[in-house]
């Protein structure tokens, strides 16, 4: 025991211990007691068996959006840890994390603001239920949302991933009607190519073949699909009149009494390809939605909190959605949590006497669960303090100019971007747009030789993305832009 920390009360004798800070000045006596962990070690390898580890892997995980047969024929690479834009393998190589661990972290890895805020809510309460309760985070968090997204979205409903925010948005939409006394309504409006997410609802308002087509026969929410402004690949491209919002349109107007709603992901379509819309889409839409009496779905879960240049896509327009689905960006990227924000219209539809049954009869056992609230509490926070939004332009600047110097490349075929959210198409033949063999996955081979460089990509088919933290300095945008031109380079040679 150190000397002169101890000493017995003179008052209450043997009863009673006062600490009492002798000879350890300015609180060095903690140290005595609790030193430091240790530095972490380089070599990550002394204490993780990798072959061990691989063999687990491949005796039990099945990994999501993954073809298995081939995935455990390549090397495996296993993150151990992260720092600031950096994730570690096992073996401690780093690598820059060029598409923010699924388009999620926005402040970086390890943010000390975040792991103190999750830390002193751990102090408090890891999770307590918001049926029939509520806790301190999630009232905060809700109204910190209500003041930072667009206007007229007075009321929200938490939930865990992106599909389950898109879900209960059709659910609520869905049910409005049906109070509302609408009854024939059950039709929903979405674009091709949407992606919402993999529960069966937002399957269902999905467009990607390739995703969705097999599980057709468990659909039953109606839908009918309008074509996206995929300019790269239009036919209409050198004589474009706005066809694809014409076609929205009169699809609207021919359904307009039994549509629900409108669902899309406003300013950039995220997994469908990276693809833009042209200026002025998304108002009109807004325009379409509200001229035919039908419900506007803005699904921003991945556009949201900033990676569009700005908090929210919507606002490149002034658009006001009636129904807001977030996610991902929720919380920096660091715990589950989504919302779903609603207008104070739609929340009025929902409440009666007790014997009128009004209710959303909806949920989640994690919703608005306090550690991952307390986490987009702290990540809202640091938007504001640290202006995080103001600061991105450059960044945004610098990277379309880099971009803009790959546009002769003879296998990228289209660059698309919208603030941090870009998407490269690679082409076998740049003049006639002939795309690779789909066997040749000549996206995958770009993030195989990326990762040889020293950073993490991640593909959707032949569109290679580029969705880094908003954290990342310009110099690392750099060596994650020269890392990417080497890796398509070798992979189409």
């Amino acid at each position: 025991m150190p000397p002169g920390i101890w000493d017995f009360d003179e008052l209450s004798g043997l009863k009673g211990i006062t600490q009492k800070i002798k000879d350890f000045p300015d609180g060095d006596w903690l140290t005595y007691w609790w030193p430091p962990a240790p530095a972490a070690r380089e070599n990550y390898s002394m204490y993780d068996n990798y072959h061990e580890l691989v063999a687990w892997d491949h005796a039990h995980l099945w990994h999501p959006f993954t073809q298995m047969q081939g995935f455990r024929q390549e090397e495996l690479l296993i993150i151990r840890s992260g720092q600031g834009v950096y994730l570690y393998d096992i073996h401690g190589n780093r690598y820059l994390d060029g598409v923010s661990s699924l388009w999620t972290n926005v402040h970086g890895h390890r943010h000390p603001e975040l792991d103190t805020a999750i830390k002193e809510q751990l102090g408090r309460i890891a999770h307590t239920t918001m049926l029939g309760l509520a806790n301190v985070p999630a009232i905060q968090v809700a109204r910190r949302l209500v003041e930072i997204t667009p206007p007229g979205l007075d009321k929200v409903f938490f939930s865990d991933n992106g599909s389950t925010a898109v879900e209960a948005a059709l659910k609520i939409a869905y049910q409005y009607w049906q109070l509302r006394g609408e009854r024939q309504r059950r039709l929903f409006i979405r674009l091709k190519e949407a992606y919402h997410g993999d529960t069966l609802g937002a399957v269902s308002v999905g467009g990607i073949r390739l995703f969705h087509w097999i599980f057709k026969d468990l659909l039953l929410l109606p839908t009918a699909e309008a074509p996206n402004p995929y300019c790269y690949r239009c036919p209409e491209q050198q004589n474009c009149q706005g066809q694809c919002l014409q076609a929205l349109e009169a699809l609207v107007d021919a359904r307009r009494h039994e549509t629900v709603a409108i669902i899309l992901e406003p300013v950039m379509q995220g997994a469908g390809g990276m693809i833009p819309q042209p200026p002025g889409y998304l108002k009109k839409v807004r325009q379409i939605a509200d001229h035919y009496k039908v419900l506007l779905i803005a699904d921003e879960v991945a556009t949201g909190f900033g990676r569009t240049g700005k908090m929210f896509a919507c606002e490149h327009e002034g658009v006001s959605p009636d129904l807001l689905c977030l996610a991902k960006g929720l919380t920096g990227g660091y715990l589950p949590l989504a919302a779903t924000l609603a207008t104070e219209d739609i929340y009025q539809a929902f409440l009666g006497e007790f014997a009128d049954f009004k209710a959303f009869f909806h949920g989640h056992t994690y919703t608005g669960n306090p550690l991952a609230a307390a986490a987009a509490l702290a990540s809202l926070r640091l938007f504001e303090e640290q202006r995080v939004i103001d600061h991105l332009q450059d960044k945004i600047a610098y990277l379309t100019t880099r971009l803009a110097e790959w546009s002769q490349h003879p296998h990228i075929g289209d660059i698309r971007q919208r603030g941090f959210m870009v998407g490269i198409e690679l082409v076998l033949d740049k003049n006639t747009k002939e795309p690779y063999p789909a066997k040749e996955r000549r996206g995958h081979q770009v993030t195989l030789a990326a990762r040889k460089l020293g950073a993490i990509l991640r593909p959707l088919a032949d569109v290679v993305v580029l969705m880094p933290p908003l954290s990342i300095s310009l110099d690392e945008l750099k060596s994650l832009l020269d890392i990417t031109i080497q890796a398509i380079d070798q992979a189409c040679q």
